[in-house]
């Protein structure tokens, strides 16, 4: 399950907005990271890289994201011997430390924000020896995985909430009484009954994120089978191919479900992919279904991509974060996020 490691549009201080800004930014005393999303530099010996504890990790970033039509990792890599890691590769968004040394007396972990730079994320793994290094981190593996996406999404859905498509906020609240941000370049919107389509319409590569609502029947609706026949309905109405006889509908044996929790809230998230029956299109998608108790309904967002001959994985992972400021009439007449 994917906890977000912090609450996206979560209060904390006197001044919210005033926090997230300076952690999106950096400030004079702390200047802005550098390298892009999902992109990890370890730093560790040449010994430890190559050896037990640095094969364990690289186990962890290769692994490959689900639901994609090809594989790609989840993360890219870089390494920097420890005697390189300097005020200037200090500044990395994302670092992953492996300390070997006789000090330690167990393996343990560390976790630390904004150190350097703003954002930063530095996971540091102490431990006596490549073998307990080795074996901490494939326990941990879900945890450290978890860290580290959970850290891009909510840099992703905070930067939406500075600068978003403020055409299609106003439209998903007329229409379904929620929140929701999406980035600014997805601006051709298309509405259907209790559904809102938007792309940014592009030429080698479309992204797409849709709201839609449907009544509230049984929990089955959250589970595999039944989601697919319903996002098999609701695409076929509202989003057709360019000739009679041509729509979008889901590839059933590429979908993969499971439950997660956004803000504190139950919601499924179905990755897969998507094709357009009697035609060539497909591409890979997300969703997530959020129950929206006080109106008695399901509520589902998702984003899709179309892009043919190119890597998908920092796509889909952009519109995946719009996902996750999704907040139902219920979250926001409680003043929760």
């Amino acid at each position: 399950m994917l906890l977000l490691a912090a609450c996206v549009f979560a209060a904390c201080g006197e001044d919210p907005a005033k926090e997230k800004r300076q952690r999106r930014t950096g400030n004079l005393l702390t200047p802005a990271s550098s390298g892009n999303p999902y992109e990890v530099m370890v730093v560790a010996d040449d010994s430890v890289w190559t050896g037990y504890a640095g094969r364990a990790l690289q186990t962890i970033l290769d692994k490959p994201l689900r639901g994609l039509p090809q594989d790609e990792p989840q993360f890219h890599k870089s390494h920097v011997e420890k005697a390189h890691y300097n005020r200037i590769t200090n500044l990395f968004r994302n670092i992953v430390r492996i300390n070997i040394g006789n000090e330690f007396t167990q393996a343990k972990m560390k976790v630390e924000k904004d150190v350097h730079s703003i954002p930063q994320l530095i996971i540091t793994v102490n431990a006596p020896n490549q073998v307990e290094a080795s074996i901490y981190i494939t326990e941990h593996t879900g945890e450290i995985e978890s860290l580290l996406v959970s850290e891009e999404i909510n840099r992703a859905a905070n930067d939406l909430y500075f600068e978003h498509n403020i055409k299609f906020s106003k439209a998903v609240k007329e229409m379904f009484g929620c929140e929701m941000y999406i980035p600014v370049d997805i601006k051709k919107m298309k509405k259907g009954e209790d559904f809102i389509w938007a792309s940014n319409d592009g030429i080698t590569s479309i992204q797409n994120i849709c709201i839609y609502s449907l009544p509230y029947v049984s929990e089955k609706m959250f589970t595999k089978k039944p989601y697919i026949a319903l996002r098999d309905t609701i695409m076929k109405r509202n989003i057709p191919g360019e000739k009679p006889g041509m729509w979008m509908q889901t590839n059933p044996e590429f979908v993969w479900t499971k439950n997660i929790s956004v803000a504190g809230q139950y919601a499924m998230e179905a990755r897969g992919l998507w094709e357009m029956r009697n035609d060539a299109m497909g591409g890979p998608f997300v969703s997530h279904s959020r129950i929206d108790s006080k109106n008695g309904r399901v509520i589902v967002v998702e984003g899709f991509v179309y892009a043919p001959e190119k890597m998908k994985r920092t796509m889909i992972r952009r519109l995946e974060a719009a996902l996750y400021t999704l907040e139902t009439p219920k979250e926001e007449e409680n003043g929760t996020n």
